[in-house]
């Protein structure tokens, strides 16, 4: 074996950057202190019974989305949300769709082919980030999924750089325990804010089966190291939740 072979990353990072390990580079921040939600079905067998409640519609029209965007589906699944945004914004807009699970990136690949949706692209993420390009998205969808993200603080904090000056994170979920898969609305509030966003508009409705949260960018984010975690008591008692009844 040559020397060279033999030297280590330390030395190395002269001729190439040695990046930490994705699980390393999680502990870069903190740990949720709430439990994390087993990863649910992404099939779209309920599509019908979502449209019936009008449900899409309701999200895109609270969040605003016009022909011309150019938003992001984290989460993406097999697309009920993925084709409904990609008609709403057009032919001049675009919608990346992301997700961790590659068979269901490949079964939203065949339908995003099959409808011929030319605006949709189609990208892979990891748990502790979703890998979406700076200052790319006028809109950043979770529906129904941030209680299953297992790194929040690093995942949201890397968000952040991907949203457009004005744009918007729109996060739709279920007022629960984590367990049982949702998250209460305060500590979704805490951990949001806690990495450098902004609650803007907050709404529980029934046609979304649970709640509206829509938060824009601070003008900074804090670094990873100095992040404040969220202690799952103290942002889900009474007072913590008293403000958002009602809405």
């Amino acid at each position: 074996m040559r020397a060279s072979a033999l030297v280590p990353c330390a030395l190395a990072a002269l001729l190439v950057a040695c990046k930490p390990a994705p699980e390393e580079a999680a502990r870069l921040f903190p740990r949720a202190d709430r439990p994390v939600s087993a990863l649910g079905s992404t099939a779209f067998s309920t599509e019908s019974d979502r449209d019936d409640r009008n449900e899409a519609n309701t999200v895109m029209d609270l969040a605003g989305v016009v022909p011309g965007m150019s938003v992001a589906d984290i989460g993406a699944g097999e697309g009920y949300y993925t084709v409904r945004l990609a008609e709403r914004v057009g032919a001049k807009g675009r919608v990346l769709a992301q997700d961790i699970d590659g068979d269901a990136l490949r079964r939203l690949g065949a339908r995003v082919e099959k409808d011929r949706l030319e605006n949709v692209s189609i990208k892979p993420g990891a748990e502790d980030d979703p890998r979406l390009p700076e200052r790319s998205f006028d809109r950043v969808f979770l529906v129904h999924m941030y209680h299953e993200v297992t790194e929040p603080y690093a995942f949201l904090w890397r968000i952040w750089p991907a949203v457009k000056p004005g744009g918007r994170v729109v996060v739709v979920d279920v007022d629960r325990s984590p367990e049982k898969h949702g998250i209460p609305p305060a500590l979704l509030i805490c951990e949001l804010e806690a990495v450098g966003f902004r609650l803007d508009e907050f709404h529980r409705k029934p046609e979304i089966a649970g709640y509206y949260a829509q938060f824009v960018a601070a003008p900074s984010r804090p670094e990873p190291g100095k992040i404040k975690p969220c202690r799952l008591k103290a942002a889900t008692g009474a007072s913590a939740t008293s403000a958002l009844k009602g809405n």
